[in-house]
């Protein structure tokens, strides 16, 4: 994208939010309820409307997608002890206290992947655009995870463990997908790209290297029309853990934070070139709340303010926060920033905090014209089941958008 390109069709961040910050900061981000004085008339949607919200999100079903010999790709180990899911549709029970690792309803409901693969049948993403038309009626848009891209029977299109887009083999299988969304009428919205690393540094060599990785994701998948897709896998944006403030100064012992300036610097260069390179497929570059820097919603708007690209935004994740405040507070911190796709998700360490229908709410308040992306992580039901679950949650937040509390 061109200079003149970019300054034509750019919107300020910064003085959009400096003219809507007003009135938007004084609703504290909620919708008044239809009836009240001075309320604007709400969007009355069509059921079609509605479902185009809606994209479905590869993520959760991993546990039967066929995997490379000698050793899967793309899906968590599948827990040990085999659990009877619950039922279809049903809400999840809030399970004991406890977070990753030690509560009962870790992983995929305790069902193995052999057992899910039994149950729903094996597929490889050439076939999730049909498997999205038939367990998600109307839902036409999609949320691919990259780590399930690839003919796993095919190395030529893998470096290690990653699928190479750039191979010749590569490209033939995504054309392949593209005609296979042509055919079903299932679009990519999104891509969960966890390829590009160390884009926060500290060697300057790998981060130009993960920034090389992510161009050739976005030439690659120019052929899919994807609209945006993620750069920032778990550790892309320095330690997955963020280095805490300490005292810098003796005389006066109050804390600094060296390590996070130095590490939010090479992101922001690291998104301004992905940013620049995107806009010129028409591909937006987001970062999602995904550990590391990208823990924090203030170093992702940070990040969004000093790149100030219309092709770099958010895509909020309603769970991967650190703190139970942030299921509200941090997604509010980013719905201005956020317009092509969020993960609407469902974590049980977050117990009844994670209020699906409340967080869909928050981002239609904050102007998100996107998809909810149907992400279930963790909690009684196996991540199929979930997944409709989260189905109905989304389209009944969608069918009462107000209030927003």
């Amino acid at each position: 994208m061109s200079a003149q390109d970019r300054t034509a069709s750019s919107v300020d961040r910064r003085g959009f939010l400096k003219a809507a910050g007003a009135g938007f900061s004084a609703a504290g981000l909620m919708l008044t309820p239809l009836g009240e004085a001075g309320a604007e008339p709400q969007p009355q949607w069509s059921e079609k409307d509605k479902l185009a919200r809606i994209a479905s999100c590869s993520y959760p079903i991993r546990y039967i997608f066929k995997t490379r010999p000698g050793g899967g790709r793309g899906g968590a180990a599948a827990a040990p002890a085999a659990t009877a899911a619950s039922p279809a549709g049903a809400a999840p029970a809030q399970p004991a206290a406890g977070g990753r690792g030690n509560a009962p309803t870790q992983g995929n409901a305790g069902m193995t992947n052999a057992q899910m693969k039994e149950k729903y049948g094996e597929i490889t993403m050439l076939d999730f655009p049909q498997f999205t038309k038939d367990s998600f009626p109307g839902v036409t848009h999609m949320d691919l995870f990259s780590g399930l891209f690839g003919d796993v029977t095919d190395d030529s299109m893998f470096a290690g463990r990653t699928f190479d887009p750039s191979t010749a083999s590569g490209k033939k299988w995504l054309d392949a997908l593209a005609t296979k969304m042509a055919v079903t009428g299932v679009k990519c919205q999104h891509i969960s790209n966890n390829a590009p690393t160390n884009l926060a540094g500290p060697d300057e060599a790998q981060r130009k290297e993960g920034v090389a990785i992510a161009k050739r994701w976005l030439d690659g998948c120019k052929v899919l029309d994807v609209k945006s897709m993620r750069m920032n896998s778990t550790s892309a944006l320095g330690p997955s853990i963020r280095p805490p403030a300490i005292p810098r100064d003796p005389t006066d012992g109050y804390p600094r934070n060296l390590d996070i300036g130095a590490l939010l610097k090479a992101a922001i260069e690291s998104y301004k070139e992905m940013a620049d390179y995107g806009g010129n497929l028409g591909i937006r570059v987001t970062i999602e709340n995904h550990w590391g820097l990208a823990a924090d919603p203030m170093n992702i708007r940070t990040i969004l303010d000093e790149v100030n690209h219309p092709y770099c935004e958010a895509s909020p994740d309603f769970c991967n926060w650190e703190q139970d405040y942030m299921l509200v507070h941090g997604l509010k911190a980013l719905a201005l920033y956020a317009h092509t796709n969020v993960h609407a998700k469902y974590w049980d360490r977050w117990g009844d905090k994670n209020d699906v229908q409340r967080s869909t709410r928050i981002m239609l308040a904050g102007g998100f014209k996107g998809t909810f992306a149907l992400e279930y992580e963790a909690g009684p039901l196996n991540g199929i089941e979930g997944a409709k679950y989260l189905y109905k949650e989304v389209l009944a937040a969608l069918s009462t958008p107000v209030p927003v509390i």
